[in-house]
């Protein structure tokens, strides 16, 4: 298994494996760093990160941006040894620039700035589930591991894009993180904590994971709400028994329904069409060379549900991420796997001998309504 101290803290750099001449790839890791102003004009992506190819030809560190107003993206490659993070948690200098729990300092061609983060809404940590992986963070051979660093938090401060300083006082953040070899081949995602209800946050993905020499769909998603009948963080995944029912991908938008082992569904309608959208980098084994579009554009209709069909809680979420990649009819017709829970990763262990040797996962009933239109 990881290391516990690892596991146990999903913010923190897990990459020293990768770090020096004697360095071992592939490996990459990034944290991603939004920052959008009171007025919601400014909206922008920091991604700090490193980079280590399987043959140790490229090794690297970055720091990438994306202006969600223009779309413009930027991609500021730097020594593999100007990247220094602590272990135990956020906190990540990239040459001159620091991102951290408390805030981000950055000096960059082209991009200053100076943004002071409220306290840290993270995806809780437990040894059973510790953070938004579920007791999948205890696999050593996933390929891709996701953390949730924040939810949501307040900003201060200011950042310039070229044109001058913008106040981000008042302004909303969001955190989050990837590690491991390389990015899924296909994948959703969408993210928004701008809604009517101060607070309120969504983070949702479905991706291609594999696994031994087969691969399952992946699904992650959080609703973290301040108050209502749903208050706290509703978290409906593959490790807790969650079901994608439908998810249809057009041109401009994307329609997902998930639904829980206890009943309750979640809709969300993402609609990205006539949006700016920028191109970002994204890690194979060899290089950072794969393209991934991204918006800070959208809007996210929101619904929750019990199982009465009772509404929970109902909103847009506005300046949302979204991002569609890679082929979704193979995402779709890829069975998820069903687990038992916690119990299930225990009996997996003793029975492999200390190797987790999972058994094949039981095929989700296809539906006549999960389906595809067009492809990200």
């Amino acid at each position: 298994m990881p290391a516990a101290a690892h596991v146990m803290s999903p913010a923190g750099f897990h990459g020293q494996h990768a770090m020096g001449a004697a360095g071992r790839g592939p490996y990459f890791e990034g944290w991603y760093v939004k920052l959008v102003s009171a007025d919601q004009r400014t909206r922008v992506a920091l991604i700090p990160g490193m980079f280590r190819s399987q043959d140790g030809a490229v090794s690297e560190s970055f720091v990438q941006v994306l202006d969600g107003a223009t779309g413009t993206t930027r991609y500021h490659r730097l020594e593999l040894s100007e990247l220094r993070a602590d272990a135990g948690r956020f906190d990540v200098h990239v040459g001159t620039s620091r991102f951290a729990a408390t805030g981000a300092v950055v000096d960059l061609p082209g991009l200053r700035a100076d943004v002071r983060f409220g306290p840290l809404r993270p995806w809780p940590v437990s040894l059973a589930a510790p953070g938004a992986m579920g007791w999948y963070a205890w696999v050593p051979t996933m390929e891709c591991y996701h953390g949730v660093v924040s939810m949501d938090h307040r900003l201060s401060g200011w950042i310039d894009l070229g044109a001058g300083r913008v106040d981000l006082d008042g302004g909303r953040g969001y955190l989050e993180k990837d590690w491991g070899s390389a990015f899924p081949t296909a994948y959703v995602w969408m993210q928004s904590n701008h809604f009517a209800v101060p607070g309120a946050s969504l983070m949702a993905s479905t991706a291609l994971i594999p696994w031994r020499r087969s691969a399952f769909r992946g699904d992650l998603v959080g609703l973290a709400l301040p108050e209502g009948p749903a208050a706290g963080l509703t978290r409906l995944t593959t490790y807790t028994g969650a079901r994608t029912r439908e998810l249809v991908v057009s041109d401009g938008s994307v329609g997902w329904v998930v639904d829980g082992r206890d009943g309750r569904r979640l809709e969300l309608q993402a609609v990205t069409r006539g949006r700016a959208t920028g191109l970002l980098h994204a890690p194979v084994r060899t290089q950072m060379h794969r393209r991934v579009a991204e918006t800070l554009d959208a809007e996210v209709a929101v619904r929750l549900s019990d199982r009465t069909g009772r509404t929970l809680f109902e909103g847009t979420g506005t300046s949302a991420g979204v991002e569609v990649h890679g082929p979704m009819d193979r995402l779709l017709s890829t069975p998820t796997k069903q687990w038992e829970g916690w119990t299930a990763l225990v009996r997996t262990w003793a029975a492999g001998g200390g190797r987790l040797t999972p058994r094949r996962g039981r095929k989700a009933p296809e539906k006549a309504n999960r389906r595809v239109h067009g492809q990200g």
